[in-house]
């Protein structure tokens, strides 16, 4: 048990809450503790509950820091304060799980102590787990997209939204990317509000064809993505006032429309973002009155499904959905659309990035055809742990240069890793490698 010395107890909502090991570094570049997470929520914690408050979450857990192996945790842990909220899901895996439900500022300093950086909420209210009340437009650039790019998606989306009588509520994503909530009523299914997402996706690609993608495939993509999966029942998206897991600590920053245009994802910090709080307080603070209606998307959605536009695919790891096309890989096809080839598959980005580099030196004439997007980077997800698998499009490399496929360098996926073989043939033991529930 901890001594004294290794804990602090912060009282928080009138609760004694033990920070144990307080000083330990999460953030080895900006020097950041536990305690400076602990305390970071608890300066935000009002913005960071109308994001997350009330919602089942999963835990995504650090306990060694950014850097660090983490883990993404569904199942809250049994030895939790009673006074901690839980619901139980039900995942399309058929899989159950009681999930953490913060209600106060006291939860959110708890799940701090247990690592979790990111606040990730499921779409919908714990009293309701059926009718999501949020629509979560997700704008993810491809590589070498810059953030204006992404700004100028942005303001499409806005304009898109207006349109349909929607109110959107835009925030860095903490990365590259950015995110946009939309209110509406519980009156729709999981399915609706995806049905809904892609209808709108296909909008803003119509708007902006040159700067936005609905397509999912990552070899077919350009510009900025708007991932409509993310959607889809037991998806989640790092919220707002999220901690993000980069060297700086950079957070999940809520925005008004009117600071889309200078804003920059690196000014957010667990540093900067209490100050600016108490400064303007919660730029999304009107969004939960503004619940609108899904009825102009989803009569767009029959409009598409009318001129030939049907379903999209579905994430890999849930059923084969009624009306969705083959879920193949362009590159996978009989005619494949491009030729794309398999690098490297690791536990850790870094080893499968320095794969990379080894296959570019040994193919330098063709690794100087590449375009920054024809690197495919993909962040795969298993049954508790993240791995990194890259591929390269050879789309932009003359025939004569193009490499062949070659054995994997590494080849690190262990059975919980993974269920598709290098080839993409599926292993023998699929359910290992579907998402942790």
């Amino acid at each position: 048990m901890p001594s004294d010395a290794d804990r602090e107890t912060l009282i928080v909502d009138g609760r004694e809450i033990a920070v144990s090991n307080p000083r330990k570094i999460l953030f080895p570049d900006a020097g950041y503790t536990k305690l400076d997470l602990a305390r970071y929520y608890v300066a935000v914690s009002r913005g960071a509950l109308r994001a997350a408050g009330g919602r089942p979450n999963v835990l995504v857990r650090y306990p060694n820091g950014v850097g660090g192996e983490f883990f993404y945790q569904k199942r809250a842990p049994a030895s939790r304060p009673p006074w901690i909220d839980v619901v139980s899901l039900h995942f399309p895996s058929g899989r159950t799980a009681e999930e953490v439900v913060p209600r106060n500022a006291a939860a959110l300093v708890w799940m701090a102590n247990l690592a979790c950086l990111e606040l990730h909420p499921h779409p919908v209210r714990a009293d309701d787990l059926d009718h999501p009340d949020e629509l979560r437009i997700d704008l993810d650039p491809v590589p070498g997209v810059e953030w204006t790019e992404v700004r100028s998606v942005a303001r499409v989306v806005q304009a898109a939204l207006a349109d349909l009588g929607l109110a959107g509520w835009p925030k860095t994503s903490g990365s590259r990317g950015m995110h946009v909530y939309v209110r509406i009523e519980r009156r729709w299914t999981f399915d609706d509000v995806r049905r809904a997402a892609l209808a709108f996706a296909r909008d803003v690609e119509r708007r902006a064809p040159a700067l936005a993608t609905s397509k999912w495939w990552k070899e077919e993509r350009h510009g900025v993505f708007l991932d409509y999966n993310q959607n889809a029942k037991d998806r989640t998206i790092a919220a707002a006032y999220s901690v993000r897991p980069t060297p700086d600590a950079r957070v999940s920053a809520p925005l008004a429309w009117d600071e889309i245009d200078a804003c920059d994802p690196r000014d957010f910090t667990l540093k900067t973002m209490p100050s600016r709080f108490a400064s303007i307080g919660d730029p999304h603070d009107g969004m939960d009155g503004a619940a609108g209606l899904l009825d102009p998307l989803l009569e767009l959605a029959d409009r598409h499904a009318r001129e030939g536009l049907g379903d999209a695919p579905w994430p890999p790891h849930y059923r084969k959905q009624r009306g969705e096309p083959a879920r193949v890989q362009p590159s996978r096809r009989r005619t494949p659309i491009h030729p794309l080839i398999e690098i490297a598959r690791a536990g850790k980005k870094e080893d499968a990035l320095a794969g990379l580099e080894r296959w570019k030196n040994r193919h330098a004439d063709a690794a100087a055809h590449l375009a920054p997007a024809d690197v495919l980077v993909d962040a795969m997800r298993g049954r508790f742990h993240t791995w990194t698998r890259i591929r390269v499009n050879l789309q932009h490399v003359p025939p004569e240069l193009r490499p062949p496929q070659e054995p994997l360098d590494p080849d690190d996926t262990p059975d919980d890793w993974s269920n598709f073989s290098a080839a993409g043939a599926p292993r023998r033991r699929p359910s290992r490698a579907r998402k942790a529930s």
